[in-house]
Formats: structure tokens, sequence, C-alpha cells
């Protein structure tokens, strides 16, 4: 079968910025969606974005799907046709039901004797046909949070279209898409080559918008062409140009025909806080920072331009005048904000409301500094300290400096608990409170930051589930997810031993209202342990290896890991798949003889067979050997120990009948086999795994 090279363009006003990734790869998995379920197939296909286009190159397309045959099965002929030798109505309906007359219908025979039958071949979709098809589906399913319109039209878009391309090789499809009639022609830069250009072939697409429209149309190409002039230009003034890799993404979706460019800034601003200047550039102006060889910030920037300037002085000039009001903004703030303490804001906390009928940010202050300390206590902290951190956390969000740089929230009170002569790790606890913000992040290095972050998380937790505000499928509005797997993090990684059960409870005695309704902890400590499952998949480490330590009900999150990461060093083992079978067939017999019993206690005198002597005498030896293990949390030691049981086991297995004639010898037994279950069952259910 012929093949084919396909290019669709749609050429649009400038798409957002932030969105562009996004729409292009849906764009493309739309596209091929629809081709697969068409069975029509294609070599390979390469995706084109930037700011005015979205665009796919398909190479290889075949011309035609496959062929299928379509069958269908009517009644059989004694209800087909009637004592008169004419078809009944249930006949004449499958007949009609097909689309052709009855003396057209066929008959073939099954187990159950002769019925009426009819096949159809039906020719492949046709690319041509399937092509416009495709794309209009994509764009429908495109994730556009809203929609606009323009003109007098009522089609809808993410941003106004102009142009459609549909070639197959060198030849227009005729569509209409979005209201727009396809053609072979795009337009170049909006400045550089602002008209028409003709596509003559899918293969020639790059090309001809690189040499005749000053566009770079691959996405990756012009990200990687702006990370090295950007790294080019810090080297140039004696740095090293920071690259945040979502501002390169962003600068990458504002520009198709990227200049990287450097300009600096007065030395004067050095004095605030470089955070607060690198926001400012970053999220305003998006600039690059660039730092010296000690890591300092230093009096320059680079900017990404879209056009290639005859006179680049200009350009920098222009962004420096720019950039200098940006950072007088955040040099008064600076400024200002140092004129009044935090301690001093705490008590304007009470005209902020946190979250209705949980109080105002000073509420929930007063609330962090009881449960802080509490937790500061029991980690052997100082709970001066602790009061101390909670009391001033929030003060820093009625500050200037976070009113325009929300981001910077934290730690600005850190750099203001400094200036306030503040101990070390009360400023240091400002921004730790955060700490983790999102997978991967930096955890507090500070037992009073450490403290405070997580009473931070556990009293909206407890406060949000109490009224009912608990996350339900992709709504998380209060991001308790994140919170909860925070605060799983901290207790692990930080090796804290306290009991999460605890810790809810002691936020839910922590002077909330007396509305609140207490009764969703359950609720809350099965809602936090399960995003444990999170993070294991992030360390691929199975669902059931988790699943095997949950059904213990444990609540303490460094215990449930530690047995966790044993489990799964277990299931490693060649002896695991066999133990672990062995205990799912004890569980079964157990449970089938409702022989589940705490502390099973077996009689020598009614041990008969040599194999379960053996057993007993194993389980008894392994008991003294292993149990210290298991007692100094050495759960990985523990159940590797077990595995020279398997012999045990097996040969028990092979040689008892557990259900004995003489009920005591079978009671007896099944005694054995609880005795059996329980020393694996002290880590996990391994029946499980």
């Amino acid at each position: 079968m012929s093949t084919h090279d396909f290019l669709v363009e749609i050429g649009t006003e400038e798409l957002p910025p932030k969105a562009l990734k996004s729409l292009a790869a849906a764009f493309q998995q739309g596209i091929e969606a629809h081709l697969n379920a068409k069975e029509i197939g294609f070599a390979s296909s390469k995706l084109f974005a930037a700011p005015r286009r979205l665009a796919l190159r398909i190479e290889g397309l075949q011309a035609q799907g496959k062929d299928s045959k379509v069958e269908k099965f009517g009644p059989y002929v004694n209800v087909a046709i009637g004592s008169d030798g004419k078809p009944t109505k249930a006949a004449e309906g499958f007949a009609r039901s097909n689309g052709i007359e009855f003396d057209e219908v066929g008959r073939i025979t099954d187990e159950k004797g002769e019925r009426l039958y009819f096949a159809q071949d039906i020719a492949g979709a046709t690319a041509t046909d399937e092509l416009p098809v495709a794309i209009q589906s994509s764009l429908n399913k495109l994730p556009i949070p809203k929609r606009m319109r323009w003109g007098s039209s009522r089609i809808e878009f993410v941003r106004p279209v102009h142009w459609i391309i549909m070639l197959l090789d060198n030849k227009v499809i005729e569509a209409d898409i979005l209201g727009v009639k396809s053609n072979y022609f795009t337009k170049g830069h909006r400045f550089h080559a602002n008209r028409e250009i003709a596509i003559t072939s899918p293969a020639a697409y790059e090309s001809i918008l690189k040499e005749q429209g000053k566009v770079l149309a691959d996405y990756e190409e012009r990200k990687a062409m702006i990370r090295t002039q950007v790294e080019a230009e810090g080297t140039k003034l004696g740095g090293t140009a920071v690259i945040d890799e979502d501002l390169l993404d962003e600068v990458a979706s504002l520009n198709e025909w990227p200049t990287a460019l450097a300009g600096k800034f007065d030395t004067e601003f050095l004095q605030v806080p470089a955070e607060a200047l690198v926001s400012s550039m970053k999220e305003h102006q998006k600039y690059f920072h660039v730092v010296d060889k000690a890591g300092k910030l230093m009096p320059n920037f680079i900017t990404v331009c879209n056009i290639e300037s005859k006179d680049p002085q200009q350009v920098i000039e222009g962004n420096e005048k720019v950039i200098r009001p940006r950072l007088s903004d955040a040099k008064f703030f600076w400024d200002t904000d140092r004129k009044k303490t935090l301690e001093s804001r705490f008590e304007k906390l009470d005209t902020v409301l946190w979250v209705q009928k949980l109080g105002t940010l000073k509420d929930k202050s007063e609330r962090l500094m009881k449960l802080a300390a509490q937790i500061a206590s029991a980690m052997g902290g100082d709970v001066t300290l602790a009061e101390r951190a909670a009391k001033l956390a929030k003060t820093d969000l009625l500050s200037d400096m976070v009113y325009e740089f929300t981001d910077l929230q934290g730690l600005a009170g850190s750099y203001y608990a400094q200036h306030d002569g503040e101990h070390a790790e009360v400023c240091a606890a400002m921004n730790e409170q955060y700490m983790p913000a999102f997978s991967g992040d930096d955890l507090p290095t500070t037992v009073t930051g450490t403290a405070l972050a997580l009473a931070d998380r556990l009293d909206s937790l407890v406060g949000l589930f109490g009224i009912g505000q608990i996350p339900t499928g992709g709504k998380d509005p209060f991001a308790l997810r994140r919170a909860s797997l925070g605060v799983l993090r901290l207790l692990v990684e930080k090796q804290i031993n306290i009991d999460l059960s605890d810790l809810i409870d002691w936020a839910i005695d922590n002077n909330w209202p007396t509305e609140l309704k207490t009764e969703s902890k359950s609720k809350l400590v099965e809602y936090m342990l399960d995003r444990f499952s999170a993070m294991y998949q992030d360390q691929n480490i199975p669902t059931v290896v988790f699943q095997a330590v949950r059904a213990k009900g444990i609540t303490q999150p460094l215990d449930v890991n530690k047995r966790v990461q044993a489990v799964y060093e277990f299931s490693k083992l060649d002896s695991a798949e066999a133990l672990a079978a062995a205990n799912k067939r004890v569980s079964n017999i157990l449970a089938k003889n409702d022989a589940f019993i705490d502390a099973p206690q077996i009689n020598e005198a009614l041990l008969q067979e040599d194999a379960e002597k053996e057993l007993a005498n194993a389980l008894s030896e392994k008991a003294k050997e292993a149990t210290p293990l298991f007692e100094q949390g050495q759960y990985a030691e523990y159940l590797t120990s077990l595995t020279t049981l398997r012999g045990c086991i097996d040969n028990f297995f092979d040689n008892v009948m557990v259900m004995a004639d003489d009920e005591a010898v079978k009671q007896n037994r099944l005694a054995l086999l609880n005795q059996l279950r329980n020393v694996f069952l002290k880590v996990a259910d391994i029946s499980t795994l």
C-alpha cells in the first residue's frame, strides 16, 4: 500500500505560553488516537509548537485503513421460516436491519442448527476522509479551561484562528476547520516576515519557516537554542546564568525567533534579599538571573527577545529601564517592612479570615503555638522556640513584600526575623514551615522548623476534615493530599517516632471551636496513611507490598515505612513466593474453620506425624532466635530469618492431613498453623503478596 506524508498547522494569535506544551501534546495525541481507531497506519509523527502555531507532521501515512468484515447472525430457520415457507416477521426484520432483501440473506449452520446469516466486507477508512475529522476531534478535546470567540462567529477556541494548512504530500486536503478553509499558506514571524509563505511539502515545513519566515517551529530546538544563548551570555558576564526549567519552557513558548541579550541593574538593589530580586525578574519580566562563582547574585539579567535587532543596545537599554521600577518596588517593600517587627503584626492577624468556620490567621497561629510546642517536646526540641516560631509564622503574610511577591511567604519572614534579632532556629523555621512544598523538595533542617511544619499541616487537615472539606476525585482545593504526603515524609525521613493517631489527637484537642466534629478522626487517619501509596509508587515498590503492611492497621508512619521496606526486600528473595503462597493457604484453612486464635496453644502430646513435630520444633526455635530482631525493629532481618522454615512448611503440607478425623488432633494442627501464620504476621500479612 502506498504511503504519504501529511502536515497540519493551526495558525492562531499568540497562544498562552504556560499552556503551549500541553496543548501541543494533546493535539498530537488526539490525531494519533483517531487514526489508530480507524486502523490507518503511519510510520512516525513529529510535533511542532510555537507562539502562533500548533503543527503536526505525519510520515509514512497509509492512504487507507484495514478492510474489515462484518458478520451478523439472525434467527434460526425454524423461527425465520413459517409453515407456509414464507419468511416470518423476525426474518424480514433481520434483512431490513442489514439494508437488504430477504432473498439476499444467507444461511449458516452451527451446533444448534441452521440460521440466517449476513456478511459484509467493509473497505478501510481513507486518510483523506478521516484526517479532517481527526483534527477537528482533537481540537475539540484540547485541555482549554476557557475558550474564546472572535468576531461575529460562534466558533470557540483558545485563541482566534487565522489560517489552516492541511497538506497531503503536495496537495491540499480541502476542509473547514474552526471556520477557516484549509490551504498551503502559513505566516512567518510577526515582525521579521509577517506575510503568507507557501509550504510546498510536509518535509519542507521546518526549513521554509526557518529560512523564509524567521520561525523556529520545533519547540525542543528553540528551547535548546535559548539555553545555549543564555548560558553563553552568562559566561560573557563572568558568571553563571541560572536556568529555571519552568521559566525556560515559558520563554520558549513566547518566542519564535529567540535572541538572548544581557543587561544590568544598579548594585544598590543587591541590598535586597536575592530571592526578592530573582522573583521580580523571573515572574514579571521573564528574565534569567546570573550568579558569581560564590553563588551570589550579580547585578545582571538575561532577557530573550523575539526579534533579531539591528541595534541590540537599544533593546537592552529598554529592558534596563523596565526592570528598574520593578526592583525599586522590591527595595521599597524591603525597607518599609523592616520598620515594623514581625511580632507587631501578630494582633492584626485577627483581621484575616483563614477559612470560614475555622477562624482567623490569629486563631490558627494560637493553635500552632500549642501544637508545635507539643510536637517539639515529643521530639526533644526546645518548646519555647517552637512556640515563638509558631506565633510569628504567619505574620509575614501581612508584609508588603509577600503581598507583592506571594512566592516569598516564609522566606521573607525568615529575613525579617533575622532583622528583628530572633533566635536562629526561629528564623529558619519561618521558611521551613512550608517544607516540603512539593514532591522531592527539601525538608526542614531544624527541630523547630520540623515541629512547625508538622503542626501547620496537621492543624489544616484536622480542621478541614472536621468541617467536611474532604478531597473528592480530582478536587482538592486546600491541597490536603500534598499536606498529608508532607506529614508522612517528615515523620519517615526525619525518623520521628510519633504515632499519627496521637498527632491527630493533639491537633483535635487544641482549642478548636466546639462545633467541630471529631468523629472524622478515623477517616483522616485512613486518608493520610493511604497517601503512602503515592510515595511508594515513586520508589517503584509494588502496591501489594504496602497493602501487606497496611493490613496490620499500624498508624505509626515510621514503623509502617520500616515494615514496607523490609517486606519489599523479602519479596525479592527466592523463597518469598512459596512462603507467601503457604501463608495464603494457611489463612484460607483457618478462615474456613473459624480458627483464628490470638495466642494459639499447641499440645505436644497430640503431635503425631514427624512433619508436624518438625514444624512445631522449628517454630519454637525460630521464635527464640528471631523475636529479638522483631523487637529491635530489624524487620528485614526478621523476615529473612524466617525463610529457613520453608522446608518444614512444604514437608508439613506434603505429609500431614490438617482435617484429621480426631477433633482434638485437628484443632491442634489448626493451632500449629495459627502459630505459623502469626510468626509471619508480626511484620505484615505476606499472604497478600
